[in-house]
């Protein structure tokens, strides 16, 4: 039974993600930031605590910068789970990124 629900939800996925072949390659890359944004949601902690100690110093980084970094890990978590569970819909408009701040983890890197 598990195996006939995997099969037919592969072949409705298949089907959905050809019915618009001008989008294709913008459905892969919403599905590739999708797995990005899942893989690295865990380091927006140390990363805004970093960008709070540059800011506002080491006590600010331990409290404010460490719960900054949860909040924003916990938004590319669910961006993320969302992207992949919905790239071969177009949606927002042409596939835009909900986060764009930056798109993708480690774009920002200085």
């Amino acid at each position: 039974m598990t195996r006939k629900a995997v099969s037919v939800l592969l072949v409705l996925l298949l089907i959905i993600s050809s019915a618009v072949p001008s989008y294709c390659d913008d459905a892969i890359k919403k599905l590739g930031r999708g797995i990005a944004n899942i893989a690295t949601f865990p380091m927006e902690i140390p990363e805004q605590a970093k960008r709070v100690n540059q800011s506002d110093g080491p006590i600010a980084a331990m409290t404010w910068g460490f719960l900054r970094g949860i909040y924003m890990a916990a938004i590319r978590a669910v961006v993320g789970v969302y992207e992949v569970a919905s790239f071969p819909v177009p949606y927002p408009h042409d596939y835009r990124p909900l986060l764009d701040d930056p798109e993708f983890f480690f774009s920002d890197m200085n």
